[in-house]
């Protein structure tokens, strides 16, 4: 017998796998209600209401999976339930469907003014000509961020006859010519689309991305759509711009704080909002509810779950093994991913030395999942990294050599694009952490975490000495610096790190340096 607490409140059709199977008995009740037997539960159901932090776990010894009715697993400390080789899976599909038509309905409604027709005729008026709108049909379309609810959006644009440009920096061209849209730079998707639609994950790199600088390159009469993250869409910089009639309308379901109480946004007419409704229809609560309790039901079965987003359960003492070795590869694959921030076709991974003795492929997907995390608007893990990349298009695979590159073990990842490849190297060095020692074929050592700035440059006297003035100049202290190059005279390399990220002007005046061919902003 399985005892299984579903903490939170969850469909009941969704949640009849459980019923209907003699094996699990299942509770539905709050945490705090059952804090006496809490020791006797083998899996926890949650939707966002309840917190599953490391106290919970340890009260929790028998627990052996935890499953989010949901796409957002904030409310759940992942790293904690893998130390603990608890199994975490979240419904990745079940509100896509939901997301996508939520968004199609305000745009529909935001170009033919609905909400705001509605209020008048309930206020016994009769304006037929205040509420001229725009069809859809043969207008131009951005998207930005094309992932699974992106691309729902342009099938349901297609049938509207909208034409349909996508921004995505990691959409590859052969995979935007299969779906049929328009792969297309920022630029060019500001400059062309009649109305805008964000589904981007929020990120440092995402959040604000629609603010003062890119909102004036926009068309004036603009449509801003945001069903996906609060703080996308700078919520301030926005406000001059609907002033002044550039912004024609906008249409909210998120907002950087909710509920948004205070929000200049709300006195806008030509602003409609929701109460973050994306996920919010029968369909999508009992699907995610079957979802996670198919699963789970499979998995007391001897089954695989597929929708899990960490590791699969491991020992402690294996856990505690690899933990050294997956950290450095998890920071690999962030500093790859933003070193070749670009549409990625295969990545390579290389192990050597001691740590070919350890469980290889759970790093790896480590390392993979560090370089999808910024790239996807799902949550990406150890566990459904490989399948996610597949997706995306990009070829994955390991292997084992016997160069070391005289280090006690060394672990290489190489990344090929559409015209180029990226190659990191690093090792594990015991009481000294994880290290960089070889950058895209520079030999270098460096310690991958913090505020980091990448500049490739050409090997002349003074470069460095310009780059540290300007740097003092703007009264900023480098914490460390790491220098390498191939050749005297020929290309050469700074990785700096700093207490806090540099200010872009910063980073743009370093751009003018004599020499200095680019430079990366790079956090980890």
């Amino acid at each position: 017998m399985y005892r299984v607490l579903v903490a939170d409140s969850m469909s009941e059709e969704g949640l009849l796998p459980f019923k209907d199977n003699p094996s699990i008995e299942l509770v539905q009740k709050k945490v705090s209600e059952v804090e006496s037997s809490l020791s006797n539960f083998d899996a926890l159901l949650v939707r966002s209401a309840t917190t599953v932090n490391e106290d919970l776990l340890v009260k929790m010894p028998n627990l052996k999976i935890i499953a989010r009715a949901g796409v957002g697993v904030d409310n759940i400390d992942v790293d904690a339930a893998t130390k603990y080789g608890v199994i975490v899976i979240n419904a990745p599909d079940g509100n896509t469907i939901s997301t996508a038509e939520h968004t199609f309905a305000m745009m529909a409604s935001l170009v033919r003014h609905i909400p705001q027709a509605n209020i008048s005729v309930k206020s016994r008026e009769w304006s037929r000509t205040s509420f001229v709108g725009m069809e859809l049909a043969g207008k131009h379309l951005g998207i930005i961020g094309f992932g699974r609810i992106g691309s729902e959006i342009a099938k349901r644009a297609r049938a509207f006859e909208m034409k349909i440009h996508v921004f995505d920096p990691f959409l590859t061209k052969a995979r935007a010519e299969k779906l049929g849209v328009d792969l297309c730079t920022l630029d060019e998707v500001l400059a062309i689309a009649d109305i805008i639609t964000v589904h981007t994950p929020l990120t440092k790199e995402t959040k604000g991305l629609l603010g003062n600088e890119n909102l004036a390159k926009t068309k004036k009469g603009v449509y801003l759509i945001n069903c996906a993250r609060g703080g996308i869409i700078d919520e301030s910089a926005v406000i001059e711009y609907l002033e002044n009639g550039h912004i024609a309308g906008m249409a909210l379901d998120v907002f950087e704080v909710e509920p948004p109480i205070n929000n200049r946004l709300l006195e806008f007419d030509q602003v409609i909002t929701t109460p973050h409704l994306g996920a919010s229809t029968r369909e999508a609560q009992l699907n995610v509810a079957n979802q996670v309790a198919r699963e789970v039901t499979e998995f007391f079965q001897g089954k695989p779950v597929t929708s899990a987003i960490n590791m699969p359960a491991l020992s402690k003492d294996i856990y505690d093994k690899i933990q050294p070795f997956y950290d450095l590869s998890k920071k690999m694959g962030i500093l790859l991913s933003q070193c070749m921030n670009e549409p990625i076709q295969e990545i390579s991974i290389t192990y050597a030395g001691s740590v070919t003795d350890l469980e290889t492929s759970f790093i790896s997907k480590g390392l993979l999942a560090g370089f999808l995390k910024a790239r996807i608007d799902t949550t990406v893990n150890e566990v459904n990294a490989a399948m996610v990349s597949k997706s995306l298009g990009i070829t994955f695979g390991d292997k084992i050599s016997s160069n070391n590159y005289g280090y006690s073990n060394s672990i290489s990842v190489i990344a090929f694009g559409e015209n180029k490849s990226f190659e990191i190297r690093g090792t594990y060095v015991p009481n000294y952490g994880g290290r960089i020692v070889n950058l895209d074929g520079f030999n270098i050592d460096f310690i991958p975490e913090g505020n980091l700035l990448y500049i490739l440059h050409r090997d002349r006297p003074g470069v460095i000495g310009r780059v540290g003035k300007i740097l003092g100049d703007n009264e900023i202290n480098i914490a460390t610096m790491q220098v390498g190059r191939r050749e005297i005279g020929g290309e050469a390399i700074m990785m700096l790190s700093f207490d806090k990220p540099l200010k872009k002007e910063v980073v743009e005046t370093l751009l003018h340096v004599p020499d200095i061919v680019t430079i990366r902003k790079i956090e980890i």
